[in-house]
């Protein structure tokens, strides 16, 4: 039996759009953070009790930086997404980067931008 080197066209194809899905709601989020990162600023709270502010100004410190994070995180999987798209043009998706062998089907479902198959990702984990 020969081994697969690579996934069909039309498996790729499937790859692609549960990539494109991904990306359309990766990139939603990002778009709300960023909106959300920016009107921050926006809504003042001049009148409140000098005690109040001090612990709204903390929580809106916290929440500032929560979606920051969450933005850098969306832009990181976007970014993962988008190199995964390009793999797949070149047909080079789904081809486990250390070993050469196709990553299965069902990680790839899950993790659409993985260039590790399971056992190379725990193998680089003891290193």
């Amino acid at each position: 039996m020969e081994t697969k080197t690579r996934y069909s066209d039309a498996e790729l194809e499937e790859f692609r759009i549960i990539i494109n899905d991904k990306l359309k709601v990766a990139r939603d989020i990002y778009n709300d953070a960023m909106r959300r990162l920016m009107n921050a600023d926006s809504n003042s709270d001049e009148d409140t009790a000098p005690t109040y502010k001090i612990l709204e100004e903390g929580t809106e410190a916290m929440e500032r930086e929560n979606l920051i994070q969450m933005a850098q995180r969306q832009q990181k999987f976007i970014q993962g997404l988008e190199a995964a798209l390009m793999r797949i043009q070149n047909k080079t998706y789904g081809i486990d980067r250390v070993t050469g062998e196709l990553i299965p089907k069902e990680r790839l479902r899950v993790v659409p931008h993985a260039t590790l198959s399971v056992a190379s990702k725990n193998a680089r984990k003891k290193y």
